[in-house]
């Protein structure tokens, strides 16, 4: 079988020519076969060097000629243009051409009047395509080839059709994020609408309906602690003011707004919170479901149950400082005692585990040790836990879990317990109606309100040594160079 491949500018006689000769051939032999590709004329320059460069040709006039070697495989044949086609088809199929000049200028701008409609109801079409705007900084670090697959989904996304990402990384390479961008279009998923690619903050945001705030510092460990600790932290405290103001100029005014970070997760939130002031703080959450889970696989390890047996286990403060994990809402399904039930059937867990009290009390260094131990065998990494709790929040925030379900995520708690403002703390919360509301039905005594004092007063204390290294750093314009 022969197929010719024939690309001209819309508006080229010649090509025309060659058009209406291609179709006589297919008309009259079985086995002759021609594509068609039609370029307007100010595309035509660029679109004839990419395509030559990537074959090897060249070519410089209109139409570009070739001959597809379908049964061989491999790159076509270049056969030329319209003078190089017509003398091929005299040699071997018989046949010229003998097209007057005012027919072949009459289908020529019949084919350019074509291409023109054609590019309009494309552009039309696209029009009325409204992608969901997703932003994700930090797109190179471990999470991302977990989240991404699971993210574009019609289970976290139930009402989208289209999903717009984009991928962010100040610390990154170019190179690395156009292979994330490759290898994110090859899944062919449904809802991805087009992935573009950012390494500086010119564009950051933009239009954003859901922006995913992943990354982690980079700084160089050889210094001391407290001097590597102070860079972390001015470090963190320049780009996520930059962040904040971003996100207050160019992402949409409903964006859901998500912090994950292994440090200063709060703080990072909090500071979002100071710089996007036209935008709801009740946008703005800091993962603390990652503890949460942590914490139920460590009550169901105890319990021998499986972790999705235990629920409502509440997370309060510092996600990644002083924290305390509470069970006086726990409850535990599917439990192997003396009483038993469907399953549905839950009992509490303080009240199953005779050691209860001791449990809780034990339970902040469980967990800190399961999450050193999973650190420190994957590099760090903990990617799975971290994106399986972003794509839970998700799912709860777009109204995909039930109503009455308990989440421990850092908010901003004005007024709640006596806390001060511009505090952001692991609180209990549910989601509905597309935004969340702290829990008011949880017992607060005397100890626990006592240690939410403390959590605050340590927040506090990292915001006042982030602002206080901004101002003895650099000035304003060079510190914003830290940021890109």
């Amino acid at each position: 079988m022969a197929k010719f491949v024939l690309a001209g500018k819309a508006d080229c006689p010649h090509y025309a020519k060659a058009e209406l000769l291609a179709d006589r051939l297919q008309g009259s032999l079985p086995d002759f076969r021609i594509h068609k590709i039609s370029i307007l004329p100010d595309e035509w320059e660029e679109w004839l060097e990419a395509t030559c460069n990537r074959n090897g040709w060249k070519h410089k006039h209109s139409p570009l000629i070739w001959r597809e070697l379908v049964a061989r495989g491999g790159r076509g044949m270049l056969l030329g243009g319209f003078s190089d086609f017509l003398e091929h088809c005299q040699h071997y199929y018989s046949i010229t051409s003998d097209m007057p000049t005012d027919i072949m200028l009459s289908v020529a701008a019949e084919n350019l009047e074509s291409k023109v409609n054609l590019v309009a109801e494309e552009q039309h079409r696209i029009s009325l395509i409204k992608p969901l705007h997703i932003w994700i900084s930090g797109a190179l670090g471990t999470t991302c080839p977990f989240l991404i697959p699971n993210l574009l989904s019609a289970e976290v996304f139930p009402n989208i059709s289209a999903i717009s990402l984009h991928l962010l990384d100040l610390d990154g390479s170019e190179g690395e994020l156009q292979q994330l961008r490759m290898e994110t279009e090859d899944l062919a998923l449904h809802q991805l609408y087009q992935v573009t690619t950012h390494t500086d903050l010119e564009q950051a945001f933009q239009e954003a309906h859901v922006i995913l705030l992943l990354d982690e510092c980079s700084i160089a460990d050889n210094e001391n602690e407290k001097e590597h600790e102070r860079k972390k932290l001015t470090h963190i405290s320049d780009r996520y003011r930059e962040y904040g103001r971003r996100i207050d100029t160019q992402a949409n005014k409903e964006v859901k707004v998500i912090v994950s970070a292994d440090s200063f997760a709060n703080l990072r939130c909090s500071l979002l919170l100071d710089n996007a002031r036209s935008i709801s703080n009740r946008q703005f959450v800091t993962m603390a479901t990652r503890l949460e889970t942590e914490a139920r696989a460590t009550v169901a390890k105890k319990l021998k149950v499986r972790p999705s047996d235990v629920t409502d286990v509440i997370t309060w403060g510092n996600v990644s400082g002083s924290f305390y994990i509470d069970l006086q809402r726990a409850k535990v399904f599917n439990y192997d005692g003396p009483i038993k039930g469907p399953a549905s059937f839950s009992q509490p867990v303080l009240k199953i585990l005779t050691e209860g009290k001791r449990l809780q009390a034990e339970l902040q260094d469980l967990v800190r040790r399961r999450r050193a131990a999973k650190a420190s065998a994957a590099c760090g990494g903990a990617a799975m836990s971290r994106g399986n709790a972003i794509l839970r929040v998700l799912e709860a925030w777009n109204g995909v879990c039930a109503s009455q379900e308990v989440f421990s995520i850092g908010g901003a708690c004005h007024g709640y317990c006596d806390l001060p403002d511009g505090i952001v703390l692991s609180i209990p919360v549910t989601f509905t109606g597309g935004g969340w509301s702290a829990r008011r039905d949880v017992t607060v005594d005397d100890e626990l309100r006592g240690r939410l004092r403390l959590f605050a007063e340590e927040l506090r204390q990292e915001k006042r040594l982030g602002a206080e290294h901004c101002r003895s750093g650099p000035d304003p314009e060079e510190r914003s160079q830290v940021c890109k």
